[in-house]
């Protein structure tokens, strides 16, 4: 938004205007122990060289230079450049939300290119225009199946981000959804007993991850099984996009929440990222956000419309689905450029290319440790047993140039102090994999 500097006289003509004489008679109405007597507590103004000096400084406290093993549901891939070329024109970098179908066509045909090509990936028949984030996502999609099954709970496997899990408990609680967590067998798939012990007749659905937290990829369809032999709908997170390059879809959920952060949008601060939810077309009614549809005018022109917004702003606020008042649809716009320059080859490519790394790490790296939950398919992530705890590695990796795999204890205590995830991307080198190994040498 651009910044519109306001001259003494604009002031006063401001103030004039709405019958005061100062600032002090605008701010009367707020009790004067609230009211600030003083100059903020911030540094005084720079000039834009000095601006620019501060942060490159600031930016020397990166860890530039460092190989990075990092995962855990945002992944580093590379982004061509011509995705910020393009999302930075007038025309998509706007602060207005652009859903006016008479002057916004080219926003609205990219959101439904983006549509159209989500459903291809995951093998759903419908997909909103995205949502905040892969949690949020999730979190939204249970309370879409108790919407569409007219049962109370839902059964989440501990094998999905416990981000996304606590996401998905601060929401439950205010809607009174009771929640049970199934855990995961010695191959860090879902417990299909234990699975199957915790749907009951009030179960709406069943939550799990695939590839999951730990990186391996769950047997949807047994899942799925027995889900729907209870009335239950299935819905499969999916936090790394880019498995969808050689993963089989997961065709066998009802509904499929997705982050496709993967898809060019870059690590930075934890977001903004791009959820989605995609599900069968018969849910259609019950998908929170919004969905472009096309159309043709009185002249048969192909156009672009806002088809479905099913949040309060449009629709009585008890009928809403969703309190979710904006999307992602630069970023969304990111991931639609993302997809379009890689093509469908191109992305089996790069997860191939994923693959193989992970599959070198994970040799190379479980040399001197423990591999955990072997004997299932895995794709660019996996979990190591160190010979000492996670935390003190990594802290010797670091003297290597090294940022080692996400310590697990946080979430899974069960695994002990030495367990750590990590993950190698098309973006890890050979070289790093090499460095991180004799890094792993030193630490034992």
């Amino acid at each position: 938004m651009r910044y519109l500097p306001k001259s003494p006289a604009d002031r006063e003509e401001m103030l004039a205007d709405i019958g005061v004489a100062t600032i002090d008679d605008l701010f009367a109405t707020i009790p004067a122990e609230y009211q600030l007597k003083r100059d903020l507590d911030i540094p005084h103004q720079h000039g834009e060289s000095e601006i620019m000096d501060r942060f490159r400084a600031y930016s020397e406290n990166n860890a530039t230079g460092y190989a990075s093993f990092l995962g855990a549901g945002v992944y580093r891939h590379y982004r061509p450049v011509i995705i910020d070329s393009l999302v930075q024109r007038g025309e998509f970098l706007t602060s207005y939300t652009p859903y006016q179908p008479e002057i916004s066509q080219g926003t609205l045909q990219a959101m439904f290119e983006f549509q159209t090509m989500i459903c291809e990936l995951t093998g759903m028949e419908i997909a909103n225009a995205s949502m905040y984030d892969g949690s949020t996502g999730a979190a939204e999609a249970v309370m879409m199946a108790v919407r569409v099954t007219g049962r109370n709970a839902a059964v989440v496997a501990r094998t999905v981000h416990p981000e996304y899990r606590e996401v998905l408990a601060t929401y439950a609680q205010h809607q009174q959804i009771p929640v049970t967590e199934i855990s995961y067998a010695a191959n860090g798939r879902v417990d299909l007993a234990a699975l199957d012990a915790a749907i009951t007749s009030d179960t709406a659905c069943v939550l799990i991850q695939s590839p999951n937290f730990f990186g391996t990829i769950e047997d949807v369809a047994a899942i799925a099984e027995i889900a729907h032999a209870k009335g239950a709908l299935l819905i499969v997170s999916i936090a790394e996009a880019v498995s969808l390059g050689i993963v089989k879809p997961p065709v066998e959920a009802d509904i499929v929440s997705l982050e496709a952060q993967s898809y060019g949008v870059a690590v930075g601060f934890g977001g903004p990222y791009c959820g989605v939810i995609a599900c069968k077309e018969k849910f259609l009614r019950q998908m929170p956000g919004r969905l472009i549809g096309e159309a043709k005018d009185v002249n048969g022109k192909r156009g672009y419309v806002l088809t479905l917004s099913t949040r309060e702003q449009h629709i009585r606020r008890e009928k809403a689905t969703s309190n979710i008042c904006t999307n992602q649809a630069l970023v969304a716009l990111m991931t639609t450029i993302f997809l379009t320059v890689y093509g469908k080859q191109g992305m089996k490519e790069l997860a191939e290319h994923n693959l193989a790394k992970a599959h070198y790490a994970m040799t190379t790296l479980g040399a001197g440790a423990k591999l955990l939950f072997e004997g299932a398919p895995r794709f660019h992530e996996f979990v190591l047993d160190l010979p000492q705890s996670a935390e003190e590695t990594n802290t010797v990796l670091l003297g290597h140039k090294v940022i080692g795999g996400l310590p697990l204890a946080k979430w899974y205590p069960e695994l002990g102090p030495n367990a750590s995830l990590w993950c190698a991307t098309e973006q890890t080198t050979k070289v790093q994999i090499d460095q991180a190994a004799n890094g792993l040498k030193e630490a034992r």
